[in-house]
């Protein structure tokens, strides 16, 4: 079966999308939905969007929570200057600092070794699986019930990796009413190309955050290697440019207001399918508590490392991505109470329930599920505010490298088929990776200053809510012992521990180690108690989403699932923005970045970049419309976290450019979308190629991307 007709049967419920431009849509569905494709501007077929085997959907990777595509036959990657932000910051240094400079490498030499792991993903297939992830699980509960889909799971993803080089999931659609399987080619050696200065990647940096107008080069590039046979190999010099089957052209006539664009990657997590009470719960009790803790996280960081540039380079991209998150909730909450969400959820949550009794055969078939939907949340809703106090104790790097190393120890004593998910032995290079990166994103002492930090946060908890073993570990040794003794400041001394068995680390000396030792045997406990409610989970939720679907196939409407980190495809057009006392046009130019310009950060273009705007050289790249040149623009398209660094495509397929943000007022999107409010930010192309031509001189790289 070929790939974009393995997903028609289960999903594609009718012909009419639900609004305009909604939907982060399957591979499969595009066919469904391509008359309102067709009406909006696509001048491609669309049945070929949903094949895996031909352009553009080949030529689209995912970067392990970005997205990215290839420009050239040689590998090159574009993607977004935040997504490569934590390469650059793990390759600078005060002397050498490439998160304020930038970096272009002149010739493949200079390319340099992403940070530690760092992968490229290409899809190659997406098939069903729906039937074998369910077998024998149909007719249980519990944990016995999330058991038997997890042991499906692992034996169908084993199955998938006897294929060298293959990275392959199963993820659940529609609440687990579906599961198929995702195949990915795996590249390990992947390089930092080229990164704009910090002036142009991050121009206004969080204050211009999910803001609009932006003006903001939020673009880089990466190189995706192989060894010479062509297989996934680690770092080498004598490893060789990736050839992928297709890369995409890039557009020599630029986008102007109206005109069609789409994108293709792979959106994180929407929430869209939640019921109304799980809705009320997350904006009434969870998402502030979390804001909370962000901010103060942000705010611990920063004052931790402000006396030391160097200090600061280390935790860039720990901050970078607290801030964007914290800023993020902060909208969703905002967004809320704006669009009236909660009002709007149970307007329509108590239509479709009403649906169902308004039939005795459908009360027969989902009342039950529903009823069991509403006491497995609310269960799950109970524990999930003390488990997030309870996570803060992972902001000290110490204490999780020694929590997930002595986990590892327990799990490699079972059979690599029954280890938990992610202590299996296709997790051991990640796991290593992970625990190399600590050498350049850690300090004892700023990690201590945010441990205490997380430690009150957590004392707050009731008694019974804390973990006892950790409390009387932690009295014993003390906050003094356990920073001045521990030798898990050194990476050997980190990875020794992947090797030692469960029995060495009980009788470890280090204070870590016997802290992560003490809290196991209570979070193994919290961990049972959600596996056990994750089955019950899956059974009710599974039956409610077959509810909705049936729902809204007989309001004749195309349901599609809430994002999952798959592939998807949205499609709009550039288009501004105007409401009551406000205007929002559909560009941003040049002209905005002199305007802002302070040369303090975040707002200080290399003075290059200024001088060429304010003598108006803009070659080629002139947006006749405008009369100047574009920076960046505004969408319909339908995003979220993981769509960043997607490609915008115009209507032909070609390269125009790469969202890589959202307005404020329009993030609650990942919960209710409002076309009126709802609009995507992208850098424009032509400001890419100018900043690569005129700014900083990468006329290599135009000429592999055929750019002349």
């Amino acid at each position: 079966m070929t790939a974009r007709l393995l997903l028609l049967a289960p999903l594609v419920l009718a012909t009419a999308p639900v609004s305009a431009d909604e939907g982060m849509w399957l591979p499969s569905q595009t066919e469904a939905i391509g008359p309102g494709m067709r009406a909006a501007g696509l001048e491609l077929d669309p049945a070929t969007l949903g094949d895996l085997n031909r352009a553009p959907l080949n030529a689209i990777v995912s970067l392990g929570g970005c997205s990215a595509a290839f420009l050239s036959d040689q590998g090159l990657i574009a993607t977004n200057h935040h997504c490569i932000y934590g390469s650059i910051q793990y390759n600078s240094s005060a002397e050498r600092n490439y998160l304020r400079d930038g970096f272009l490498a002149r010739g493949r030499g200079e390319e340099l070794p992403a940070a530690p792991g760092s992968r490229v993903y290409v899809i190659e297939d997406l098939r069903d699986v729906t039937r074998d992830v369910l077998k024998g699980a149909t007719t249980l509960s519990g944990a016995a019930r999330s058991g038997r889909i997890e042991s499906n799971r692992k034996a169908l993803i084993a199955t998938c990796e006897k294929q060298p080089n293959r990275r392959c999931d199963v993820r659940a659609y529609f609440g687990g009413k579906h599961y198929f399987l995702q195949q990915q080619l795996e590249i390990q050696d992947v390089r930092l190309v080229y990164a704009p200065a910090g002036g142009v990647g991050n121009f206004g940096g969080e204050i211009d955050n999910w803001q609009w107008p932006r003006h903001t080069g939020d673009f880089g590039f990466y190189r995706a290697y192989v060894a010479p046979d062509g297989s996934s190999a680690p770092y080498s010099k004598d490893n060789v440019p990736f050839r992928p089957k297709a890369w995409l052209p890039v557009a020599k006539q630029g986008l102007k207001e109206g005109d069609f664009i789409m994108v293709a990657g792979f959106p994180g997590t929407t929430e869209r399918h939640r019921t109304a009470a799980e809705t009320r719960f997350y904006f009434e009790t969870l998402y502030p508590l979390q804001q909370r803790l962000l901010a103060d996280y942000s705010d611990g960081i920063k004052a931790a490392t402000a006396a030391s540039p160097e200090l600061a380079i280390r935790y860039a991209s720990i901050l970078k991505g607290t801030d964007n998150y914290k800023k993020k909730i902060l909208g969703q909450l905002a967004g809320a109470e704006t669009i009236r969400l909660i009002e709007r959820k149970e307007a329509d949550e108590a239509a479709f329930r009403a649906w169902v009794d308004a039939d005795a055969t459908r009360r027969q078939r989902w009342a039950g599920a529903i009823a069991a939907l509403d006491r497995a949340a609310s269960e799950a809703n109970a524990t999930a505010v003390d488990g997030l106090r309870r996570a803060l104790l992972n902001r000290s790097q110490l204490f999780t490298s020694a929590t997930r190393a002595y986990r590892w120890s327990l799990e490699r004593a079972k059979p690599d088929a029954r280890r938990a998910p992610g202590y299996q032995d296709r997790d051991r290079r990640a796991t290593v990776d992970a625990l190399t990166q600590v050498e350049r994103r850690f300090d004892p002492a700023v990690d201590r200053a945010l441990f205490e930090q997380a430690l009150a946060e957590y004392r707050q908890l009731p008694a019974a809510a804390r973990n006892p073993g950790f409390d009387a570990a932690l009295e014993q040794i003390g906050l003094d012992a356990l920073y001045r003794d521990t030798r898990l400041g050194t990476t050997a001394d980190r990875l020794a521990l992947l090797d030692q068995s469960a029995e060495a680390l009980k009788g470890s000396s280090d204070p870590f180690v016997r802290l992560a030792v003490a809290a196991y045997p209570d979070a193994a406990a919290r961990e049972a108690a959600a596996d056990a409610r994750a089955g019950d989970l899956q059974a009710a939720r599974s039956a409610y989403m077959e509810a909705r679907m049936a729902y809204a196939a007989a309001q004749g409407r195309t349901l599609y699932p809430d994002a999952n980190g798959s592939l998807r495809f949205s499609y709009g057009q550039v288009t501004a923005k105007k409401r009551d006392g406000m205007a929002w046009s559909a560009f941003t130019t040049a002209e905005g970045i002199v305007e802002k310009q302070t040369g303090r950060d975040p707002f200080n273009a290399p003075q290059r970049t200024i001088d060429l705007i304010k003598a108006r050289d803009y070659g080629r790249y002139n947006a006749p419309e405008l009369g100047t040149l574009p920076v960046n623009y505004l969408g319909t398209v339908d995003i979220t976290n993981g769509n960043s660094g997607s490609s915008t495509l115009n209507a032909r397929g070609e390269f125009v450019g790469l969202v890589f943000d959202g307005t404020i007022e329009g993030i609650i999107s990942d919960w209710w979308f409002d076309p009126a409010i709802t609009r995507s930010i992208h850098v424009d192309s032509r400001y890419m190629l100018w900043t690569m031509a005129k700014v900083d001189g990468a006329q290599r790289l135009l000429d592999e991307m055929d750019v002349r």
